[in-house]
């Protein structure tokens, strides 16, 4: 029996006339396919029923086109997940090791895996393709998205985040991107695994964490920010009420007490949108022992040092920025930008009083993540944030396989963060935070 790839016309790929009969099975199931079963069955149950109207229609397309047996079952996999899933990208959704999907224009679709960007072979067939696929994909969340609103941001059932943008905005063709988040967040376990960090430092966070200092995480796009926030909050106390404030909802918490909040973007007629800003002045309202701020890129940043200033102590938030202390410089300058007419040194004492530490991650040249500084915040002398570096990481080369090589080196200047571990009865690691300490990886 031939193959596909043997009947085809010379002017025409394998691919391109795969995706050919691809759409006429496809608007054919549509036509003879009871759309009202596919919120009633099982996902195993639909799949065979889809299976099985694919196996009919083949039939009689096989004369054409005949696939041998991988093909055929690449096809109904395909298929399936053309009207259940994410079309070509489905398959990247269910890929636990994918932590981004990147669809530049509908031939060209790039995957991130172990922090190392990757050009995959799926494509899709065309614009209209893709662009049929976006629309799903924001449809399910309420939202639109047309030559009048040609952006969108999204959140899909599993926590992923979505961008989108089409023309006349986007020149090449409707672009997506895909921010996947794992079921099963990292635990600080998994960090020591993935020498993000070591023991001794896990120790010293969670020391941090408990003993309620204001903690700010800085860091790039794509260095962990938001998992680091995730670990640190495994340290809060289960019965300490806890707010998250977001833009997308990626925190996952395991404690009980715990109220989410996001923020929601104007409607098609611009109203009804809130902002960060917000919901951090209402939950001031909600009592809670511990706010945690997704990430500070706006006019929230002067209520959420407000709260950090006013009793509300153990806050956790992220916020981008290359060092720890440009993470200060970003504060400030976001402060100026919400319009408030403060003097520059009264902000600055506001950002000395309100943080404790700042903690720098990065993305390393392998792609592996690593917590990389860890300052304390001292107080200020004359105009100027004082800081003190508690370690770093030092990058001193590359193993024979690609992997960084490097150490984490203690500064051996007590902290004075010590007072609060012993006024909370949290051991203080002497071991680790005196001396002049290195720990190789």
């Amino acid at each position: 029996m031939q193959t596909a790839a043997q009947v085809l016309k010379p002017d025409f790929t394998v691919q391109e006339r795969i995706n050919e009969l691809k759409s006429r099975v496809h608007d054919r199931l549509v036509e003879i396919l009871d759309l009202s079963l596919i919120d009633k069955l099982e996902e195993q149950s639909l799949r065979q029923e889809i299976r099985r109207l694919t196996s009919n229609i083949l039939a009689n397309e096989g004369t054409r086109m005949p696939l041998n047996a991988e093909e055929r079952e690449r096809f109904y996999r395909e298929i399936q997940d053309e009207i259940l899933g994410l079309g070509p990208i489905e398959p990247f959704m269910q890929d636990p090791s994918v932590s981004d999907i990147l669809v530049n224009s509908y031939r060209q679709i790039y995957v991130e895996r172990h922090g190392k960007l990757e050009l995959t072979s799926a494509r899709f067939k065309d614009d209209a393709h893709l662009r049929k696929i976006i629309d799903r994909i924001v449809s399910a969340v309420g939202r639109r998205i047309d030559e009048s609103n040609p952006m969108v941001d999204a959140r899909l059932l599993d926590g992923s985040r979505v961008n989108a943008i089409i023309p006349p905005v986007a020149i090449d063709g409707p672009s997506l991107s895909i921010r996947r988040f794992s079921v099963d967040p990292l635990e600080i376990e998994d960090l020591i695994t993935l020498k993000t960090l070591t023991p001794e430092i896990g120790e010293l966070l969670k020391g941090i964490v408990q003993s309620r200092l204001n903690v700010l995480i800085s860091g790039g796009t794509g260095t962990g920010k938001t998992t680091m926030l995730n670990v640190l909050s495994r340290f809060i106390p289960g019965n300490e009420r806890i707010v998250t404030i977001e833009d997308s909802a990626e925190l996952q918490l395991k404690q009980e007490h715990v109220v989410r909040l996001e923020t929601r973007p104007a409607n098609i007629e611009g109203k009804g949108e809130i902002v960060s800003r917000d919901l951090v002045r209402n939950s001031l309202r909600m009592r809670p022992d511990r706010i945690i701020v997704g990430e500070v890129r706006s006019g929230e940043v002067v209520d959420m040092l407000q709260a950090m200033n006013t009793g509300h102590d153990g806050s956790l938030a992220t916020i981008h920025a290359n060092t720890t202390r440009d993470a200060l410089l970003r504060l400030e300058t976001l402060v100026a930008m919400s319009g408030l007419n403060i003097p520059h040194e009264a902000v600055r004492r506001y950002i000395a009083s309100a943080l404790n530490i700042v903690i720098q991650v990065s993305r390393l040249v392998d792609g592996s993540r690593k917590v990389t500084s860890l300052s304390e915040i001292t107080g200020m002398e004359g105009n100027t944030i004082t800081m003190q570096e508690i370690f770093s990481f030092e990058q001193t080369g590359l193993h024979a396989n690609g992997k960084v090589k490097g150490r984490f080196r203690m500064s051996g200047i007590m902290p004075r963060f010590v007072e609060r571990f012993k006024a909370n009865s949290i051991p203080i690691p002497y071991d680790i935070i005196s001396g002049d300490r290195v720990m190789e990886i």
